[in-house]
């Protein structure tokens, strides 16, 4: 049986490849925990800032991003309002210089009429101014030919001036009522 206890001292027992020796398996946990411990203190620390550094940036940015779209939001619509306030504005003034026009024109217009009426009055008034001066100067004519055809036709000369324009004004104003006469006859009957 020694035999057999060095025989087998001498084979040894094939281990388990998956299961290390235990002073290798204590060696390799001790050496785990001191890296894990390690890192626990060193870099998972440092790990953890910059995440939450990176994760503040992206919720800021957000927020940023939310502000600035809040702020151009407000502007689009402050934008907007003075948009429609200038329109109104501009509509205003529109209306303004439509009605500044109208009145300008109206007084043009009363201005012109009433020029008009001056010219027109002018004109009648220098028309009978004329018309009165033509009927003074043609009585004064026709007198003067009617006596010097009455002094040839009687041989005699009508030279008494108040006489004689006593006769023409008295023949002139028959004439002139004949006239008148005539002219309403012709009216009325038309």
């Amino acid at each position: 049986m020694n035999a057999l206890v060095t025989l087998a001292s001498e084979v040894e027992v094939p281990q388990n490849p998956l299961i290390p020796p235990i002073p290798e398996l204590v060696i390799g946990l001790v050496a785990f925990f001191i890296v894990f411990g390690f890192l626990a203190k060193k870099l998972l620390p440092n790990i953890n800032k910059v995440l939450d550094e990176r994760r503040a940036a992206i919720e800021g940015g957000m927020e940023k991003a939310e502000a600035a779209q809040a702020e151009a939001q407000q502007v689009l619509e402050d934008y907007r309002a003075q948009l429609a306030d200038a329109r109104h504005e501009a509509a205003r003034l529109r209306q303004e210089a439509q009605e500044q026009g109208a009145a300008l024109i109206a007084e043009m217009r009363a201005e012109g009429q009433r020029q008009r009426e001056e010219i027109i009055a002018a004109g009648h008034a220098q028309i009978e101014a004329d018309r009165k001066q033509a009927a003074q100067a043609l009585r004064q004519d026709v007198g003067k030919l009617a006596t010097d055809l009455a002094g040839k036709l009687v041989g005699e000369s009508l030279e008494d001036h108040a006489r004689q324009s006593r006769t023409i004004d008295r023949f002139l104003d028959e004439l002139e009522t004949k006239a008148a006469t005539d002219t309403a006859k012709a009216e009325a009957g038309r």
